[in-house]
């Protein structure tokens, strides 16, 4: 007896439409970096499991939203959850879902759960705004033995 091949979730309709309807690039863990890599700011759109985390299918509305509020100033991708999970990490955000601003390919900021609108119009005039920085990083402090403000 064969096993049966294994078959990709399904993906929500809300999730597929940022991608068929309004146009989001899908990437995954191995095409992120060239999406990234691409001039101007990109927006990531970090979705989770939505029978886990209810709040994706949500974003899944907001984000398309926020990409006609500042048409044309940013590119918009998404990445589905295990991609999304793999890639996570380097970007630090707390909650999820999550939205993921970069500028040529660099961290700018991130806007993580869900906010009342006003908050993801003040966030991205801000971020749009901003250079970037490094991502916060999530673990454990380092701290020092050595004199304090010394680098080796």
């Amino acid at each position: 007896m064969s096993a049966l091949p294994a078959t990709a979730p399904a993906i929500h309709p809300l999730v597929e439409q940022l991608f068929t309807r309004h146009g989001f690039a899908r990437v995954d863990a191995d095409s992120i970096d060239a999406c990234a890599a691409g001039p101007g700011h990109l927006l990531l759109v970090f979705t989770e499991d939505p029978v886990r985390f209810k709040e994706t299918l949500d974003l899944a509305v907001i984000a398309p939203e926020v990409a006609k509020a500042f048409a044309g100033r940013f590119r918009a991708a998404a990445l589905l959850p295990a991609d999304a999970r793999k890639v996570a990490p380097r970007f630090g955000f707390a909650r999820w879902p999550a939205l993921v601003l970069l500028k040529d390919g660099q961290y700018v900021g991130a806007i993580d759960g869900l906010r009342n609108w006003e908050e993801y119009v003040d966030e991205m005039q801000r971020l749009l705004s901003a250079e970037p920085t490094r991502a916060p990083s999530i673990g454990i402090a380092v701290k020092s033995t050595g004199a304090a403000g010394q680098c080796h």
